[in-house]
């Protein structure tokens, strides 16, 4: 290449990154470099992926996906081989959380200190692709508990941009977006950068609430309170509406400083226990019986009413649900809300601020709740 055809390539390359950058298709960037080793990072086992979209989905290659950018960033990831003989040896078939059977024999048969536990929300390949995940790392040994917890919504309409530049079309390209999104949670929280601290819009609030007058009286709070989410009650027509919504709660209010979230794995496993099946959500009984084994200050549990992803362009989620939370001690109820959004509520000029997936839409419902519960 001559100099001429070299100088040419340079402005051409100033030229696409500007566009870039105006159009809203910025270029995708790998995981974020960090020092994982600062906080000791084990090994860790990253689980099979729970699929909770009712839709086919490439389970493994998101899997894969997850994996190999979090050994690019440095972790150590638990060998393919070594995790199927570990499952199939303990007869491991629930691979929605971590019970204290599993994080013991995760200790002591394989070495690992984490457990990387992942849900697919949504996977639609149809233009325009959208995909939604959930995950947390869990600690191994005799008191499994969450280190970290996030999640992702993604359209591929998210930011089209003038002329429609900044469209993705292929599932692909968006999926590899999600998990390099993830990926970079992981790193940048191991590496000691702070989390997320914004706060969600108004319009995210609860339509309804009620907090009780005894709420908080008498409490001198010197370490972060222990909340128990139950199972919610669903009766959307969206199947895993509930088990997604529980999901949304536990991400939002282990990323605060004002409590610790009992692993849901650590729930299920007390549920079995007791024979407590769940018809219509769990009682408030049973809830209590549930938290009191597990030593929790709080519980958390609702009902889902409606739960929506739409295909196409012109569609918009909807999310719809109640919660309530007792405080144990007092076996009072000192917080209730009813909350209902859709993806185009106060948008109003050329769709800026919509949101394209219930996923997106839900966690900011959920941070509203948790950021209202914190204050009050």
């Amino acid at each position: 290449m001559n100099l001429s055809s070299m100088k040419l390539q340079k402005y051409v390359n100033i030229l696409c990154a500007g566009l870039m950058l105006l159009f809203g298709c910025a270029p995708m960037k790998g995981p974020v470099k960090g020092d994982v080793g600062i906080y000791r990072v084990g090994r860790i086992a990253v689980l099979p992926i729970e699929n909770l979209s009712s839709s086919p989905a490439p389970l493994t290659e998101i899997r894969r996906s997850f994996t190999e950018k979090l050994k690019g960033a440095g972790f150590d990831v638990m060998e393919e081989e070594k995790l199927g003989q570990f499952m199939e040896r303990h007869r491991m078939r629930d691979i929605s959380g971590l019970n204290e059977v599993m994080a013991r024999a995760f200790k002591e048969d394989t070495g690992a200190t984490g457990v990387l536990i992942t849900s697919l929300e949504l996977y639609d390949d149809k233009s325009p692709p959208k995909i939604a995940l959930s995950a947390r790392l869990v600690t191994t040994g005799e008191a499994p508990e969450i280190v970290w917890a996030d999640g992702i919504g993604l359209a591929g309409d998210d930011s089209p941009g003038l002329l429609d530049l900044g469209l993705i079309e292929d599932p692909k390209v968006l999926l590899d977006k999600a998990t390099t999104a993830l990926a970079n949670s992981v790193v940048s929280f191991f590496s000691g950068q702070e989390g997320r601290h914004d706060s969600p819009g108004k319009r995210f609030k609860p339509k309804v609430d009620y907090t009780s007058p005894q709420a908080g009286v008498g409490i001198q709070q010197v370490a972060p309170r222990r909340i128990a989410i139950m199972p919610f009650a669903n009766v959307a027509d969206r199947k895993y509406a509930g088990e997604i919504m529980v999901l949304h709660f536990v991400r939002e209010f282990f990323g605060g400083k004002h409590f610790t979230v009992v692993e849901p794995g650590l729930i299920k496993e007390k549920l079995l226990d007791y024979r407590i099946i769940l018809y219509e959500g769990i009682s408030l009984g049973d809830a209590d019986l549930v938290a009191g084994e597990l030593k929790a200050d709080l519980v958390l549990t609702g009902k889902v009413l409606d739960y929506q992803d739409y295909a196409g362009v012109f569609s918009k989620p909807k999310v719809d649900f109640s919660i309530m939370l007792i405080d144990r001690k007092t076996g009072e109820v000192v917080w209730s809300s009813r909350s209902h959004n859709e993806g185009d509520d106060t948008v109003f000029f050329f769709d800026w601020g919509r949101i394209n997936t219930a996923h997106v839409l839900a966690a900011e419902m959920a941070r509203a709740v948790e950021r209202m519960l914190v204050r009050k």
